[in-house]
């Protein structure tokens, strides 16, 4: 039992750390152990971390906006649904909170090493700070059945079907985003990747909307001044307000805000990946001699992409839409708040499938936030549940629910499957994804091996 606490504590303080140093504290021991000299890795660590808090801090700015605007949208609709939406936050807080949750870094470590040493994975995950998403599914699934194994089952299926997808999501995020050797192994963005792929193959068979191209680059080159990114942000900002029933005044501030995010967002990310580039280039260096012919993708959080002009306008249209769908869905009981400033990362790897079509990925953020709020009704006592046995504090409502991971639909398939088939369910989860990634890894290999 002692032991049992003082692993709690360890982890506890590890997590505590947060993501802006948890990152550099990984990223210096990474680069040391690829042979950067102490002081460039020194260097590129801090640039991480620095770049962390500057993302970390501009989101908050969207956050603190954005957050008022919806409750004055809220009370304007009249929308009484009875769980709010405590956002992802609280979510990593309450996965991380209970005991199964605190294995999650060494399941999902253990795995991706497995992956990598068996070829079946071609990302190395060191976006170890979001390993939260699986213990989110873990517990969930252990609060709806009381078995704590396969709780812990969960959590290794979840992380193989994470890194499956991270290694699909490689080709959208070295393309469209130019992020060299990356992938997004992130459990809440790989799961609209999966639903923007077929989207897309639709879209693109529809007449008329084959041919549309609403890209932040055609409608500058249309518009000129007001296809800017910044001006095109003060606008959304300008229509939130509106929406929110805003004075002239908050109207304009909101406006303003939008636009600052818009342009700051993107140089929080170049921050970051300054830091992050010579630790990229080294371990390129380093497979090619140790491992030549294999490709290696260097996994990180998707935060990378959320400061690009399409995912950010997208996301914004994407507010007011996701307020009105929860006034207009029948037997929807979410009431959308805590994650409206998570929707750039629950569209992120949609944008690069839609080719930064920003009416495309509205369409598409559209079906996956409606299908996010139907999810998380029906998690909702098993989240409230969850976050007892973590001793989270539900600051007097009688139930929370969460519309980021507990919308996205890993979330219903193991709590679904967890619930009515228990091991079976899971089970066959694990075997499909088993499956698909022995494929996978097999065509890749066979393709290779004709190129060569």
């Amino acid at each position: 039992m002692r032991a049992v606490q003082i692993f709690e504590q360890i982890m506890q303080w590890f997590l505590d750390l947060g993501a802006s140093v948890m990152l550099p504290i990984i990223f210096l021991v990474f680069g040391l152990i690829l042979g950067v000299k102490f002081g460039k890795a020194f260097k590129a660590a801090l640039t991480i971390g620095v770049g962390f808090i500057g993302l970390n801090l501009v989101i908050g700015l969207l956050t603190d906006n954005l957050g008022p605007a919806a409750e004055a949208m809220v009370e304007n609709y009249g929308l009484s649904m009875q769980t709010i939406d405590v956002g992802w936050p609280a979510a990593a807080a309450i996965a991380y909170g209970t005991f199964l949750g605190s294995m999650a870094i060494i399941v999902g470590i253990a795995v991706n090493v497995l992956l990598l040493v068996t070829g079946m994975t071609k990302t190395l995950n060191v976006d170890i700070w979001n390993f939260w998403h699986i213990a989110f599914s873990g517990s969930i699934v252990y609060a709806i059945t009381g078995n704590f194994a396969l709780g812990i089952f969960t959590m290794v299926t979840h992380s193989m079907l994470i890194y499956y997808l991270g290694d699909i999501s490689a080709k959208y995020v070295q393309k469209y985003y130019g992020l060299a050797n990356m992938s997004f192994p992130h459990g809440l963005s790989v799961a609209g990747l999966v639903l923007a792929l077929p989207l897309n193959w639709v879209f693109d068979r529809i007449p008329g909307l084959n041919k549309l191209n609403l890209s932040p680059e055609s409608i500058q080159k249309r518009f000129g001044i007001f296809g800017d990114n910044t001006v095109l942000g003060f606008f959304i900002g300008i229509i939130i307000g509106l929406l929110a029933s805003y004075g002239v005044g908050e109207t304009l501030g909101l406006g303003v805000a939008t636009g600052a995010v818009m342009l700051l967002l993107p140089r929080m990310v170049s921050l970051l990946m300054e830091g992050l580039s010579p630790i990229s280039e080294a371990a390129t260096d380093w497979v090619k001699k140790k491992f030549p012919g294999r490709e290696l993708f260097i996994g990180m959080d998707s935060a990378l992409a959320v400061g690009h002009s399409s995912v950010l306008s997208a996301s914004l249209l994407l507010v007011p839409i996701t307020i009105l769908l929860a006034v207009i869905l029948p037997g929807n009981t979410t009431l959308p708040l805590g994650d409206l400033a998570t929707i750039p990362f629950i569209i992120c790897l949609m944008v690069p499938v839609f080719r930064g079509d920003i009416f495309r990925s509205v369409i598409g953020g559209g079906i996956l936030l409606a299908g996010a709020l139907y999810i998380s009704s029906w998690a909702t006592p098993f989240i409230t549940e969850t976050a007892k046995s973590a001793n989270f504090d539900l600051e007097g409502n009688t139930s929370i629910t969460v519309l980021s991971d507990g919308g996205a639909w890993t979330t219903i398939l193991f709590g679904g499957l967890g619930d009515q088939a228990g091991w079976i369910g899971i089970g066959i989860v694990f075997l499909i994804t088993l499956v698909l990634i022995v494929y996978k890894s097999k065509v890749s290999d066979l393709k290779k091996g004709q190129k060569s």
